[in-house]
């Protein structure tokens, strides 16, 4: 199997983006009233991520089925190595206390899409 460098370089030489970001599976650790205590402080973390521009997604998934919760969270983070992604996962409340565990992959972004439509009247905007 390639080394992470080399897939990279052989994927921007298709034309693909290759951008990298970082994914962690956090799953609950304690009971879910422990849960409860620390999300306020693990929203204020991550809207403080979201701010500095170093969390790109977060939020619950559901079972394979898809229509139950069953409290795993996925959240993606840019930062500029695994040991700096590592960190942040580490500094999450919900992480540094022991009521989430987690695994953290390196992601890398080759194709896809994104839409933004911006209402300049309105002051809307849309992400699809």
């Amino acid at each position: 199997m390639p080394e992470w460098d080399t897939y990279k370089a052989a994927a921007k030489a298709r034309g693909s983006l290759a951008l990298e970001l970082y994914a962690v599976q956090s799953t609950p650790a304690k009971a879910p009233e422990d849960l409860a205590v620390t999300l306020p402080d693990h929203l204020a973390y991550q809207a403080k991520l979201e701010a500095e521009g170093q969390l790109a997604f977060a939020g619950p998934m559901s079972d394979e089925t898809g229509t139950q919760m069953q409290g795993i969270g996925l959240i993606i983070y840019r930062a500029a190595s695994f040991e700096e992604a590592r960190a942040l996962a580490d500094a999450d409340p919900m992480h540094s206390t022991g009521t989430r565990s987690y695994v953290l992959r390196k992601w890398m972004i080759n194709e896809g899409s994104l839409t933004l439509n911006v209402g300049l009247s309105g002051q809307t905007v849309k992400l699809g």
